[in-house]
């Protein structure tokens, strides 16, 4: 199959370019939105629908701030180093998962220390919004002929337009990612969460199940040109970031049963 070229421009409003790109993160915000509401909807919830904007808003921008400078530090330091404007330069790309949920983290702290609420109030209830934006921005990867695949000879294999790529089959590896990473993390951790659950736990499901999807998919996907394999001769840079979540996501879900 050949990957359908799409521009990655979805519209223009007078100079201003509207990118396919970015829309996945809004969509991914409005997701959160609406689950949230219906969350926080719910008898019992402990939450009120007039919190969601701030909330929202704190974990959007630790998002973007965070992806931004978890990729310059994690994937490319050493051009950044050289040439730190280009770090503001977000409209070409390069934008962390791992540096992104650090940048949560801290917009999930800050909301906590105004709202009173713990670390983990905050986070348990934020875990299960989070999927949808995961699976639009792999799509928007996709959309974009980024992040590809290993070569390959399975038969749903795609040919990426990128000279990089050296158009020869290789897995959609942004589809797999957008199926496990957004939509089967979303179903798990939304049924999961739907009944009441000790504190930790949704949040240790959600970093556990992320960094084994995401370990997983990257025995698929193309390591970064420039790093290659970090590891062991066979493990990539999103292998190594995701150990972590899966030991902190283990511990996590034992704290929280153990306690109960």
């Amino acid at each position: 199959m050949i990957h359908p070229k799409i521009d990655p421009v979805a519209f223009t409003i007078g100079p201003l370019e509207v990118r396919w790109y970015g829309l996945m993160y809004l969509i991914g915000f409005l997701a959160a939105w609406i689950l949230g509401h219906i969350r926080a909807k719910k008898p019992g919830s402990g939450w009120n629908t007039q919190e969601l904007p701030d909330l929202i808003t704190f974990c959007a921008l630790g998002l973007l701030l965070g992806a931004r400078l978890g990729y310059v530090l994690f994937y490319d330091f050493a051009t950044f180093i050289n040439h730190p404007l280009e770090i503001v330069k977000i409209w070409k790309g390069g934008m962390s998962f791992h540096g992104g949920l650090i940048g949560v983290m801290i917009a999930i702290w800050y909301f906590g220390l105004r709202t009173k609420r713990s670390f983990f109030q905050v986070a348990d209830f934020v875990a299960p919004l989070a999927p949808i934006g995961i699976f639009a921005g792999r799509i928007g990867n996709f959309i974009n002929g980024e992040l590809w695949g290993r070569v390959t000879d399975v038969p749903w294999a795609m040919i990426f337009a990128d000279p990089n790529a050296g158009f020869v089959p290789r897995h959609p590896s942004q589809l797999y990612q957008a199926f496990l990473e957004g939509l089967v993390l979303f179903v798990v951790l939304w049924s999961f969460s739907a009944k009441p659950r000790p504190p930790m736990a949704v949040s240790g499901l959600f970093a556990l199940l992320y960094g084994v999807f995401r370990f997983s998919v990257e025995f698929f996907r193309e390591p970064d040109a420039h790093l290659g394999f970090v590891a062991l001769d066979w493990m990539s840079m999103g292998q190594v970031l995701s150990l972590p979540m899966i030991a902190i996501g283990a511990l996590l879900l034992w704290l929280a049963y153990r306690k109960r």
